[in-house]
């Protein structure tokens, strides 16, 4: 294929019951993590953090655990801003030799993840973390960028919804997450409760624990003025992180 000029074998991708064999009708395509729901992007993040000559163990349950990563650390890369900068060259350098060294040692794909992690938290302008990011990129091959704006541009238009039923909200955790709290809290108000439990089943199902506070925050002098949804996401590697979605009426500014 004139597309991939070089390649080579990797060690075996296993199952928890052993090697993966098509003989035994267990084995793995693109089109069925599609048909699953699953991005093939998060099937690359989930290869990329092992080394190839290491046995890979694939699981259903590990294919969740690195598509939670992933969404994560596109979220992250959203949040950053394109008009932080400058992207001072000098400042990348030691950042760029660190992946470099990664590919250098055999190909060590899970180093260079690292990597990634390592630009979001260095000391620097957003418009260099981006372009470092884009540039290891190249490498990854996992859209980063790309997958960053499309979040960035969905999260200017949920960030502060207004609702059916007069509320807006505002989150602090991943704008995706707060509209569908926000669209489960709108199907308890109108007694809809099948739909809201599918959604609640459809959160619990990405590692999302939502927890309805009785009788929200009070402000302003009245009662209920605001509602509080407080949402729990999992990481099975680095255990929880607590967000608080608010809902407050459309026609009080918000403090």
């Amino acid at each position: 294929h004139a597309w991939c000029p070089q390649w080579f074998h990797v060690h075996h991708l296993n199952t928890s019951t052993g090697k993966m064999s098509k003989s035994k009708g267990e084995f793995l395509t693109v089109s069925l993590l599609e048909e699953k729901g699953y991005d093939p992007l998060v099937y690359r993040f989930f290869c990329l953090q092992s080394h190839y000559r290491k046995a890979l163990v694939f699981t259903w349950e590990n294919l969740d655990n690195a598509k939670i990563a992933y969404d994560k650390l596109i979220a992250r890369i959203a949040a950053l801003d394109p008009k932080d900068g400058p992207a001072e060259e000098a400042s990348m350098t030691a950042l760029k030799e660190k992946f470099q060294k990664a590919l250098d040692a055999d190909l060590n794909t899970s180093l260079a993840i690292t990597t990634l992690y390592d630009v979001l938290k260095a000391d620097m302008h957003d418009a260099a973390k981006l372009a470092l990011l884009d540039s290891f990129d190249q490498v990854l091959g996992l859209s980063l960028l790309a997958h960053a704006e499309a979040k960035r541009k969905e999260a200017a238009k949920t960030t502060s919804a207004s609702t059916a039923s007069g509320y807006q909200i505002t989150g602090e955790g991943d704008p995706e997450i707060d509209a569908l709290v926000l669209k489960r809290y709108e199907a308890k108000k109108a007694k809809n409760f099948a739909e809201a439990d599918k959604i609640r089943d459809g959160l619990k199902a990405q590692g999302i624990e939502v927890t309805d506070v009785r009788g929200g925050a009070s402000g302003n002098g009245s009662e209920n003025l605001f509602v509080t949804i407080h949402y729990r996401q999992r990481e099975l590697s680095q255990g929880s992180s607590l967000f608080c979605a608010i809902l407050y009426p459309k026609e009080v500014k918000q403090q």
